[in-house]
């Protein structure tokens, strides 16, 4: 049996107010082809198909001109998707009537049945005796009562997999959309960060039961799961932010032959590249060098993305005029300028202020903190009693 492993399409993204629709379709197209040269027989998409609960109408289009593509393109194909924590989990059920029809299942809502968990509806039968365990991100309430939602979500799939072997099912494939405890999580990004309370660190013993492959969804990083080869994320097939600039974006191809397992990461050529300048933050006058250095030209449907990572050093700001004059002619779409400051605090973090930080600093705040460096000593207070006065004056 041979597998296509993806997720995190989110599809309907727009990266830093930049549409994204032709990168997916480019994708899109990529991925009928590879399962069309690879004579592929089940394409797992665990979850985030979409970036909000709520698509626009091209976003939903792509996606089930895809499936409609896919499946007439290649004859006996099954496909099974489940939910993640951004898709709308009954929208994308409610076609499963007609798209059942296609051998496409999808995963969106747990179901019951007199008051108790409907775990058949979530065992989903696939090429020749096997099945996969189709379970969509469980918010919670939506698993086994148990003491923590970790504990819960394993219940689940404890629960699934035991329901699954009394059927007689071999081999067993699960599927999820979770942050798994010993994954890594790319530094800085917040499009993957945990929207529930302990999200962050589900165990995965569940899966040495006898589940012959877990395909997992919601880090955008493909990798295994601590050392388990048979644990995996396939990554998001797009970077989502700044921070995944370095992944290696695709799908997985898993191969299963009797009880033996190999996998093979497929690299999809993002269409559009990240450009992240300086290396780290620089003042404003360092950041123009660089820029100075980047392609000239007129920008296209394939220019980069640039994010510039600035140290803002004083109080100027002439900054971001500066940095527009000198991008004009450049080969680069500017989508987020990255600044830091070391006027203000470190917050007690040990860090830089971010530039936002510093804007939301109150005027005086900031004021007493250059004098207490520069003087090392508080404010008078009869300077500080004028300042404010002058403050409140400027702000009407």
């Amino acid at each position: 049996m041979k597998i296509i492993h993806t997720a995190d399409w989110h599809l309907g993204q727009t990266f830093y107010g930049y549409d994204r629709s032709k990168e997916h379709a480019l994708f899109l197209d990529w991925l009928c082809s590879i399962i069309k040269e690879r004579s592929i027989d089940l394409l797992l998409i665990a979850g985030d198909i979409f970036d909000t609960p709520n698509p626009s109408a091209e976003a939903q289009r792509m996606y089930y001109h895809f499936l409609k593509r896919v499946t007439q393109e290649n004859e006996g194909l099954q496909i099974i998707a489940t939910a993640g924590n951004h898709d709308s989990a009954a929208r994308i059920e409610a076609p499963s009537p007609l798209l059942n029809v296609f051998n496409v299942h999808v995963s969106g809502v747990v179901h019951y049945r007199n008051e108790e968990i409907d775990y058949d509806s979530m065992i989903i039968p696939i090429v020749g005796n096997g099945c996969c365990l189709a379970v969509p991100y469980l918010r919670h309430n939506d698993h086994p009562e148990a003491e923590s939602y970790s504990k819960g979500v394993a219940k689940m799939y404890s629960a699934l997999y035991e329901r699954a072997r009394e059927k007689g099912y071999s081999p067993i494939i699960a599927m999820g959309h979770l942050q798994a405890s010993g994954a890594e999580v790319s530094v800085g990004d917040t499009s993957e960060h945990a929207v529930i309370g302990g999200m962050e660190g589900i165990e995965t013993g569940f899966a040495d039961e006898g589940i012959i492959y877990t395909a997992l969804g919601h880090l955008h990083k493909a990798q295994r799961v601590g050392r388990k080869e048979n644990i995996r994320y396939s990554g998001a097939p797009l970077p989502m932010s700044f921070a995944e600039l370095r992944n290696n974006q695709g799908v997985t191809e898993v191969t299963i032959v009797g009880n033996n397992v190999s996998h093979e990461h497929i690299t999809f050529d993002t269409p559009v590249k990240l450009l992240s300048i300086p290396a780290k933050p620089q003042p404003i006058d360092t950041v123009l060098e660089e820029i100075a250095a980047l392609p000239s030209g007129e920008p296209g449907d394939n220019t980069p993305f640039l994010e510039i990572k600035v140290l803002v050093t004083t109080i100027d700001p002439s900054i971001r005029q500066r940095i527009d004059d000198a991008l004009r002619n450049k080969t680069v779409r500017l989508a987020n300028i990255a600044a830091t400051s070391n006027i203000g605090r470190d917050n007690g973090e040990g860090r830089p202020m971010t530039y936002d930080e510093f804007k939301r600093t109150e005027p005086l705040d900031l004021i007493k903190e250059i004098y207490k460096r520069g003087k090392k000593k508080d404010m008078p207070e009869h300077i500080e009693k004028l300042l404010t006065e002058v403050i409140n004056e400027l702000k009407g």
